[in-house]
């Protein structure tokens, strides 16, 4: 019985023995590993470039190499587009006119009618912005020089041409701005601006589409060989009323050859030249105004 209970605690010992070699042999091992490397998971980003260029097109670049960019706001079959800057640093008040139309759509309380897409260009021309202003990003009336002299060298592209005469509605190699001779292009749409923004609106076929310019103090219809269209003085009016500035059939203090919203007119697309009273003032509660009317008259016109 004395030797079975030693034998007994003997193995005992040699099991709790071999446990205790176990253990110590697995820690030197875990000691000789690397440490593992602690995984983290990347949170995903709540929006992508895809969805990021829905907002905004690329229409092509200017003449230095810049680029022309259309901004996207609402969605809908339905189309209204707004332009500034095709003069460029001399109209550079219509550039943040269009700028503050931007950052009023964004707005959370800003509501687009349903059904209704609102395009801005801000900068048609922007090589001429910047070679008064000194950039195409939005800028203060502040940053701009206040010699006129300056101001009129940014009126055309980087060719020298005026952008206003480069599209195909009774279009010359040389135009009229004013009294002075302008440069029409070569032939119409021979200017990357010019051709850029014409891709875009032949494509888009929108409702309706405002070019600001200045300055004048008025909102004038779009003809080409004729006289405007029921559609086109319907807009006119639509503006006009809402913004209190004056209405005109038609821009007569000199021709015009090769306008934008004449050759808009020429392919059936209601377009209006809404000019500015200064070269320097946005007048902002005058044209948002416009533009609310432009966009609940295309809601009702259904």
């Amino acid at each position: 019985m004395k030797n079975a209970l030693i034998a007994f605690i003997a193995l005992i010992l040699i099991a709790g023995g071999a446990y205790w070699y176990s253990n110590q042999r697995e820690s030197a091992q875990n000691e000789a590993l690397p440490p593992q490397e602690v995984v983290q998971e990347t949170p995903q980003a709540t929006t992508t470039p895809e969805m990021e260029d829905k907002t905004r097109t690329t229409l092509g670049q200017s003449v230095g190499g810049r680029d022309i960019i259309a901004y996207h706001y609402g969605e809908g079959e339905k189309e209204a587009v707004f332009i500034g800057g095709i003069h460029g640093g001399y109209e550079w008040n219509t550039v943040l006119l269009a700028y503050e139309l931007m950052e009023y759509l964004a707005m959370p309380s800003t509501v687009i009618p349903a059904g209704v897409k609102v395009t801005v260009i801000p900068v048609m021309n922007p090589d001429g912005l910047s070679k008064v202003v000194g950039t195409t990003s939005p800028f203060a009336a502040a940053d701009v020089p206040a010699a006129q002299d300056v101001q009129i060298s940014g009126r055309t592209n980087g060719n020298g041409v005026d952008l206003n005469r480069n599209f195909d509605c009774d279009w010359r190699a040389t135009g009229t701005w004013r009294n002075t001779p302008v440069k029409g292009g070569a032939e119409p749409f021979s200017e990357p601006e010019a051709e850029a923004v014409r891709a875009y609106l032949e494509a888009a076929t929108p409702e309706a589409v405002v070019v600001w310019f200045s300055a004048a103090d008025g909102v004038y219809s779009s003809s080409c060989g004729g006289a405007a269209s029921a559609a086109t003085k319907a807009l006119t009016k639509t503006y006009a009323t809402a913004s209190g500035y004056a209405s005109h059939d038609t821009f007569d203090a000199y021709a015009v050859n090769g306008d934008i919203t004449n050759w808009l007119a020429k392919i059936d697309i209601p377009a209006i030249s809404v000019l500015l009273t200064t070269h320097t003032d946005i007048e902002w509660i005058k044209n948002r105004n416009g533009v609310r009317a432009v966009l609940e008259a295309i809601v009702a016109d259904e």
